[in-house]
């Protein structure tokens, strides 16, 4: 994973819970955040032994996901998804990156043109597990398309980047996600020749690229997200 890709701090779940063993613990806490028994982490705080051995309570036991809550639903939500549309794709979670993979026969139907179709399941997941808008975005990725779009991201960012100190005039790009945007931003960052900028609103949010030094006659250039 790229710079571009990591991710905000998000916090594992964790509870307390007694149960008369590990395992049962793990179900619990399994059933409780609704995910499968091998994301959860368990430790025995207290095994519920009394003098000489004796069992005299259940254990205390300390139960957390192994991922942050939001990315394991998100990627049941997303194998759920690829069941009932019937298309020979399975979802694992990249634990280390937080990012739902999908890998099968079928990745370019989900990939789709220019990659609007894996972008819609991405925003639509995030408005329905995205905790909040300060939280990290859950990230989707299939056959290893994120890699080459970040690549032909950066050839574009450096093709106009060209283009616009010959013509010593901006360039608006096509409309873009965080995502990608913030690939253009930092493929350029360094860059003497020119600046960047993001303008409008979502799903219309577009990068300028522009000479260094040019001054717009209209002034309304956000900042850059």
């Amino acid at each position: 994973m790229s710079r571009i890709d990591a991710p905000m701090s998000i916090e594992n779940e964790s509870m307390v819970l007694e149960a008369s063993s590990p395992e049962a613990a793990k179900s619990q806490a399994a059933k409780l955040w609704g995910v499968r028994g091998d994301d959860i982490r368990v430790v025995v705080l207290d095994d519920g032994k009394r003098l000489f051995g004796l069992l005299g309570k259940k254990m205390k036991i300390k139960a957390e996901t192994r991922a942050p809550l939001m990315y394991l639903q998100a990627r049941d939500f997303a194998d759920e998804a690829m069941r009932l549309l019937e298309l020979d794709l399975n979802a694992t979670l990249d634990d280390e990156n937080f990012l739902v993979n999908l890998d099968g026969e079928d990745s370019a139907i989900i990939i789709g043109r220019h990659g609007e179709t894996l972008k819609a399941l991405e925003f639509i997941t995030n408005l329905i597990y995205r905790s909040d808008t300060a939280s990290a975005k859950i990230r989707f990725d299939c056959g290893g398309y994120r890699a080459r779009r970040e690549e032909s991201l950066v050839r574009l960012a450096e093709s106009v980047a060209r283009e616009v100190v010959r013509k010593n005039t901006p360039i608006s790009l096509e409309p873009m996600s965080s995502w990608e945007r913030r690939v253009i931003h930092v493929a350029l960052q360094d860059n003497s020749d020119v600046t960047t900028c993001s303008e409008g609103d979502e799903p219309l949010r577009r990068i300028v690229i522009q000479p260094a030094g040019y001054v717009e006659k209209r002034r309304s250039h956000t900042r850059r997200r």
